[in-house]
């Protein structure tokens, strides 16, 4: 059994995706971030960086104790390679794949993510026009990478629908939000609707839409409190006896 420490991210959704894909059996364990489940010790003991989705595989291939992956990234890697779904096994079509893995993990993913925190924040914090050009330029430009790669093969990776499709697609799923128009991208909007007509990544998107926290419902104070935490964290401190001094 799998267990997906989950909440309905467009990082959390990579990863049920291609569960969904995949047709593996697993369990959505909630992870309230804005409740602050993510800091606890449970949470902490599988994904030190205190940041979800984390996976627990209770059955390991080697047979051993069960194993725990942090970052949807290498959870993607590690599920494709025990399902031996959706990754090529010859080297130069698995790293063709790594690579727009570690692309969507170190540059669309975190971009995306700041170009939708300073389009949210306004100008409640001040001028924020050059953050949000400076990153929705940057996210214009991913699009561009994404439409100059589709130009001519129906995939990332080719001819084959691969992990590295699945998870690139939540973070455009919100394009108008991140003050684009994917109508500019004509490869890449062929590519965004054949993905988004497949039921598996419906159902995987589809994952604990029953887990929402409402802004609306909350009192100032609330609001004051969730950013608060989220929001300018710095480092947690180690404990003060017990380690390696």
């Amino acid at each position: 059994m799998l267990d997906l420490h989950y909440w309905p991210t467009p990082n959390g959704k990579k990863v049920t995706i291609q569960l969904e894909e995949c047709g593996v059996e697993y369990r959505v364990v909630p992870c309230n971030i804005g409740r602050g489940d993510q800091f606890t010790d449970a949470f902490l003991s599988i994904n030190p960086n205190n940041r979800m989705p984390a996976l627990v595989d209770h059955a390991p291939a080697d047979g051993g104790p069960p194993i725990s992956i942090f970052e949807s990234g290498a959870m993607m890697l590690y599920l494709a390679e025990k399902t031996g779904q959706f990754m090529p096994s010859d080297p130069r079509g698995k790293y063709e794949v790594v690579q727009w893995v570690v692309w969507q993990m170190a540059n669309q993913g975190p971009k995306t993510g700041e170009c939708g925190h300073f389009r949210r924040l306004g100008d409640t914090e001040g001028d924020q026009s050059y953050a949000v050009t400076r990153f929705t330029d940057e996210v214009n430009r991913f699009y561009g990478v994404l439409n100059n790669q589709l130009y001519n093969q129906p995939y990332l990776c080719g001819d084959h629908y691969t992990i590295a499709d699945m998870i690139c697609y939540p973070w455009c799923v919100n394009w108008a939000g991140q003050g684009q128009d994917i109508n500019e991208f004509k490869y890449f909007k062929r590519w965004f609707d054949e993905l988004s007509d497949r039921p598996a990544v419906q159902r995987g998107m589809a994952v604990g839409s029953d887990l929402r926290n409402d802004p609306a419902a909350m009192s100032p104070e609330e609001l004051a409190s969730l950013k608060a935490m989220l929001y300018n964290q710095r480092a947690r401190p180690a404990p003060d006896q017990g380690g390696l001094l």
